[in-house]
């Protein structure tokens, strides 16, 4: 039996809690190595002043590597930026699928991203208290974001714009009906852009941004693992 690995990235400003209910749902329902790593200058602690958009991707890269060493087969599941530089390094790398959610092939709006925040966390007043702290610590590292990491993320995103011609994989492409920070349109923007021969989009209606955190993320993660075990 092959042994499989999947390698899941966080998005700009984010942590790996974002990706971590998908990376959970694999632990428990598979038998694949899951490696999620916190992209320089990132997470609780994290330091982005000065952080160059390179160093995120060669963080990933770092850890894809590493996967290859241990893993006969992998796949690349990216979140936000993500999926950008996921998409970077499934052009490189002999990636098996390749999944996008919320991926951020178009420049995020600080303002917006602050807003949508602001409403995920009067929505979780009606939920878990948990998730409420989750989005209270989101809102935080929004705010304390210096403004040459949002250029360097801006610089990231403009490198790789031809990226997308160049993946022929399998690509899964997840998106919130009510995502404010990554336009719904941009599935659909995927989609035409990438060369894969066979492409999935699947729009959660009800999710935001942070769309492994929305209330039918159960539903999309057995529908992303059906994708990633299917033969193609």
């Amino acid at each position: 039996m092959k042994k499989i690995g999947c390698l899941c990235i966080h998005g700009f400003t984010g942590a790996p809690f974002e990706v971590e209910p998908l990376a959970e749902y694999f632990r428990f329902h598979t038998n694949w190595e899951i490696v999620v790593p916190t992209l320089p200058g990132h997470g609780e602690n994290g330091d982005l002043s000065s952080i160059q958009y390179m160093e995120w991707i060669a963080c990933a890269e770092d850890a894809l590597q590493q996967l290859f060493e241990r893993c006969e087969e992998i796949f690349v599941v990216g979140f936000s930026m993500g999926g950008i530089i996921a998409c970077n390094l499934a052009k490189k790398y002999p990636v098996k699928k390749l999944v996008l959610l919320s991926a951020a092939a178009k420049y995020i709006s600080a303002k917006q991203l602050s807003l949508d925040i602001k409403d995920v966390i009067k929505d979780s007043f009606r939920g878990n208290i948990k998730d409420n702290e989750l989005y209270k610590r989101y809102t935080t590292k929004i705010k304390q974001t210096p403004l040459h990491a949002t250029g360097q993320f801006r610089t990231l995103v403009a490198a790789n714009a031809k990226v997308f011609k160049d993946i022929t994989i399998p690509v899964f492409i997840a998106q919130g009906r009510r995502d404010g920070i990554v336009p719904p349109k941009t599935a659909g923007f995927l989609y035409r852009k990438l060369a894969s021969d066979y492409k999935v989009v699947y729009i959660d209606e009800e999710a935001k941004h942070l769309i492994c955190h929305s209330p039918h993320n159960e539903t999309l993660f057995h529908i992303i693992q059906q994708f990633l075990l299917k033969e193609k």
